[in-house]
């Protein structure tokens, strides 16, 4: 099974380094991911400059460009094979209900999509990367899931998992979208010569978590798996039952 990896975070995110070290373990890893944190760009490419790629140590393409640009230029020409399957993340942080719209790890997978590779995108809830290793443990169940049990057909996963210690984890629902607020006011500040300068405000809170949302079953420590169309194409695959069907063969 080959695999490609991309975050949004950038090469150095821990949560990239922890899951490529035990995806090598299982799988023909590549990886491509942003120099630096695109958190935000959504599905922007690169179009007004040329795009430099180096390889670190362990093998990692860096690009100096956004997480769409590293799948694009994977699946166009910079990778010797495809991959059968595209990662996304982990990313730090939940991206759930509207937050796909702007989430580079989401691009990420849907880029993928675009070419017709089945992908996944998994996010860590809440900051920080207490618990990675959870997060870790439960995407390696599902990629091994897909290994075993592979769906017919093209899909993007939007995966958020709790951060809690696994042993706090009630189970695998899949789910729906469910939605936020609009973000919070803009935030005017000075730079050191004076000038105003604005900053994008804080998220908005949920208000659709309901039972069956990605907001309701994370908060009750399940992970949310949301099947999502990719917007460009009604040929993915994002038929609940066909999942419930293969997470069935998961057992926690």
């Amino acid at each position: 099974m080959r695999v490609l990896l991309s975050n949004d975070d950038g090469y150095t995110a821990k949560g990239l380094r922890i899951l490529a070290e035990s995806l090598k373990k299982i799988v023909d890893l590549q990886v491509v991911v942003p120099e630096s944190n695109c958190s935000g760009v959504s599905n922007s490419l690169t179009l007004n400059r040329p795009l430099n790629v180096n390889v670190d140590c362990n093998g990692f393409f860096i690009v100096n460009g956004t997480p769409t640009d590293c799948v694009h230029l994977s699946l166009t020409g910079l990778l010797d094979k495809k991959p059968n399957i595209v990662i996304a993340g982990i990313n730090n942080g939940a991206n759930m209900g509207n937050d796909i719209l702007y989430s580079g790890t989401v691009a990420a997978a849907r880029e993928a999509c675009v070419f017709g590779i089945p992908s996944m995108a998994f996010s860590l809830t809440g900051k920080g990367w207490e618990h990675i290793d959870t997060a870790v443990k439960f995407a390696i169940v599902l990629i091994k899931n897909y290994i075993k049990n592979p769906i017919n057909g093209k899909f993007l996963l939007n995966i958020n998992i709790p951060n809690v210690p696994s042993s706090q984890i009630n189970g695998i629902v899949i789910t729906k979208l469910g939605k936020r607020d609009h973000s919070k006011d803009l935030i005017r500040a000075s730079n050191p010569y004076g000038e105003t300068v604005y900053w994008i405000g804080a998220v908005g809170s949920p208000i659709e978590c309901i039972e069956g949302t990605d907001f309701y079953v994370t908060s009750r420590n399940f992970i949310s798996v949301t099947p999502l169309l990719t917007g460009v194409d009604s040929s993915v695959v994002d038929d609940k039952s066909i999942f419930n069907e293969w997470l069935s063969n998961i057992k926690i």
